[in-house]
């Protein structure tokens, strides 16, 4: 009883909390000091670093060239990653299971024995029928599961790190505000260099370890969770 007034003071904090964004749209997160980010700066210092073309060469198969891979490969190198999800899964499955049993056992005549037996039975009772037994049990059951999900979008992404056997851990994040509702995609994993198109394209589904979110907040996000009280009370009732 003594901690009531402990929780009670939480639960209203938490809610108080929540009233700092009232009357302001949803703040929209850095780009700076990110993995993205220091993945840029990291790449051009590195660049920096690297001799340039020769002088007397007229033709350099770098990524700024015409006939260069412009591919990403390196540190700092962006990509676009291509996200169609339509996936469809339906299963029904069904069981019936039925039994009858039944059992029956007299004795109308054994050398006199059940009439002398009957002789002592209550009125009306008789050996004739010593046992009759009968049982049934049945069961049913079904279930079906029915879901749809269909997500197309493309994203930029950046190559944050090198693996030691060449594949890539790309990182990208994207942020649409409309009002006072904001949008927000990321998308993380590791891709293989050859999955890569020559249009520096890659598929969700060559991503690796693939972590794709797509959410937001806002006032439409807000109305739509419970109550930080209705949350609470949700989890410590046990009915």
């Amino acid at each position: 009883m003594r901690n009531i007034p402990v929780v009670i003071a939480i639960a209203l904090l938490t809610g108080c909390a929540s009233t700092a964004d009232i009357g302001k749209v949803p703040s929209l997160s850095p780009v700076t000091g990110t993995d993205d980010f220091n993945a840029m700066v990291s790449a051009g210092a590195l660049r920096e670093r690297r001799p340039g073309k020769s002088i007397a060469s007229l033709w350099h198969s770098g990524p700024s060239s015409l006939l260069g891979d412009r591919r990403a490969r390196s540190l700092g190198d962006l990509l676009t990653v291509v996200i169609a999800i339509d996936d469809k899964a339906e299963l029904s499955n069904s069981s019936s299971r039925a039994r009858q049993g039944s059992e029956k056992m007299g004795v109308p005549a054994l050398l006199g024995i059940p009439q002398l037996i009957d002789r002592r039975l209550p009125g009306g009772a008789t050996s004739a029928n010593a046992v009759d037994l009968s049982s049934s049990s049945s069961a049913n059951g079904s279930g079906s599961v029915k879901r749809n999900e269909k997500l197309t979008l493309r994203i930029a992404a950046t190559v944050t790190g090198v693996l030691p056997n060449g594949y890539l851990k790309i990182h990208g994040s994207q942020e649409v505000r409309v009002n006072y509702e904001l949008r927000e995609l990321l998308v993380t994993g590791f891709v293989r260099p050859e999955d890569i198109s020559r249009n520096n394209e890659i598929t969700y589904d060559k991503i690796a370890s693939a972590r794709i979110s797509y959410g937001g907040r806002g006032q439409i996000s807000t109305a739509q969770q419970p109550r930080p009280g209705q949350q609470f009370l949700d989890r410590i009732l046990p009915f």
